[in-house]
């Protein structure tokens, strides 16, 4: 067994052997992996209204999210989604740090699944670090290949998973079944499977480390209020060994036993006890193995603990920590972030389920017609977003005595999530409008849905 530590030397990496954790924050944890798994395995099998409840149909163009249905043209929502889930982050990390990080982000989780499985299979921290150190024989290539196959089935499954939100799940499935996945959906498929394969199994702590940006700019966003996980130094150092009974505070000794469990479970093989670093993603699995030794040594807990770097230096208790949340940075995020978030669900509330577009014949600007009336050719282009069949009338206004010309359809029938162009012919007498251009307007509505007006020009030749 190579030291006390948490990584072993191997040519061109040293390899981390996080310890398991038990505890408050583990609990925590876990519960996350199960909530966020359940979610993403379970919601491209969630129907609504006889299809997917969430599909992104790249092929079709929609966006199904449950009764919405949006469209490219719709790309104003997904750019308004993104800023918010910045600003959330933003918000999130200046209060509580990384803890995204150690709890949700996808990295971590599957870390955690993977680590649960090598764990069954080839035993706690030690029994890894033996197996792995010892020559190949039976029980290593069988417990080596039984791991590497369960990873290879959770990775090929979360592909699977992934791709059935960009093709109706179903369908896929019996693709699968009948070997008759297309290319493009059999590359994607086995494109994440295997990252998530080759990210949880061998990069771990490596993607947080080097290749998420997060880990990089997240000083820009942290301050002397923002919660840590922090040791306190004051009350740890001087640290040391020393048996359970020992009056170790005559020997001049700190509550620390120098014990590395802390190390021990870090998923990323750092020593918080050398103070906050970069690679460190909250996830608190120090605070535990940390406070189970302090437990065990009759010691109070929070040696290792959520903090900021100002209530360790002034003493403050939770109350203060809380009421510090309240400061300038905090409220600023916060009241953009309510405010971004107002003006995208008012604007989803009143957003009309179809869209008009208007098309003038260039060809034909205007003309006379039979009758000395002028007459100006449209083409209007109506698509109805909603999942049922729609009757969109029509109508205009802005000149007076402007008409839609005889035989011209005042009211087309469109299907659900079908789009319709209709030829339009407005007529006005001569001499009821002085030559040149003038604003007008076409209005579109159907029952139950609301109207759109669109703004147009009828011109009147000289």
């Amino acid at each position: 067994m190579a030291g006390a530590g948490n990584a072993v030397p191997v040519p061109g990496h040293s390899k981390i052997y996080p310890r398991s954790a038990k505890g408050f924050y583990t609990r925590w944890r876990w519960f996350f992996v199960f909530a966020t798994q359940l979610f993403f395995y379970g919601m491209p099998w969630l129907q609504w209204g006889g299809r997917q409840a969430m599909l992104f149909d790249i092929d079709a163009r929609r966006f199904y999210i449950f009764g919405l249905v949006l469209y490219p043209q719709d790309v104003f929502y997904l750019a308004a989604l993104l800023i918010i889930s910045a600003l959330l982050l933003f918000l999130f990390t200046a209060v509580a740090g990384r803890q995204w990080c150690g709890y949700a982000c996808p990295q971590t989780v599957y870390t955690e699944i993977f680590l649960w499985v090598e764990e069954k299979f080839e035993g706690n921290r030690a029994q890894r670090m033996r197996l792995d150190g010892a020559p190949l024989s039976w029980n290593k290539f069988w417990r080596k290949g039984g791991k590497h196959l369960v990873w290879l089935v959770i990775g090929l499954w979360t592909g699977f998973t992934f791709v059935g939100y960009f093709t109706p799940i179903r369908e896929l499935a019996l693709q699968v079944l009948a070997f008759s996945v297309g290319p493009w959906a059999l590359f994607w498929i086995l494109f994440y499977g295997f990252a998530t394969w080759g990210n949880a199994g061998f990069m771990r702590e490596q993607v947080c480390k080097y290749m998420c940006p997060y880990a990089r700019f997240q000083g820009a966003m942290f301050d002397r209020d923002t919660l840590i996980v922090t040791y306190v130094a004051k009350r740890g150092e001087p640290r040391g060994k020393r048996s359970k009974k020992a009056d170790y505070k005559a020997d001049g000794l700190g509550d620390c036993i120098d014990c590395t469990m802390c190390v021990q479970v870090c998923p990323t093989g750092i020593d918080i006890r050398d103070g906050l670093q970069y690679e460190c993603i909250s996830c608190a699995a120090c605070i535990d193995a940390c406070d189970d030794v302090m437990d065990m040594m009759g010691y109070p807990r929070g040696l290792i603990r959520y903090s900021t770097e100002a209530a360790i230096e002034k003493d403050w208790g939770k109350k203060e920590i809380v009421q510090r949340v309240k400061r300038p940075r905090v409220l600023i995020y916060a009241t953009v972030l309510l405010l971004a978030s107002v003006a995208l669900a008012t604007s989803l509330w009143l957003r009309t389920p179809f869209k008009v577009d208007i098309l003038r014949d260039r060809a034909t600007m205007a003309r006379l017609v039979k009758g000395g009336e002028i007459e100006n050719v449209y083409r209007i282009h109506v698509m109805n977003a909603t999942e049922r069949e729609q009757t969109f009338v029509l109508a205009v206004e802005g000149l007076p005595h402007l008409a839609l010309a005889e035989g011209t359809r005042t009211a087309v029938t469109i299907g659900p999530e079908q789009s319709a162009s209709v030829p339009v012919q407005l007529r006005l007498p001569h001499g009821e409008a002085s030559p040149g251009s003038h604003r007008i307007a076409f209005v579109v509505s159907a029952e139950g849905v609301g109207s759109v007006r669109e703004k147009s020009a009828f011109i009147v030749p000289r």
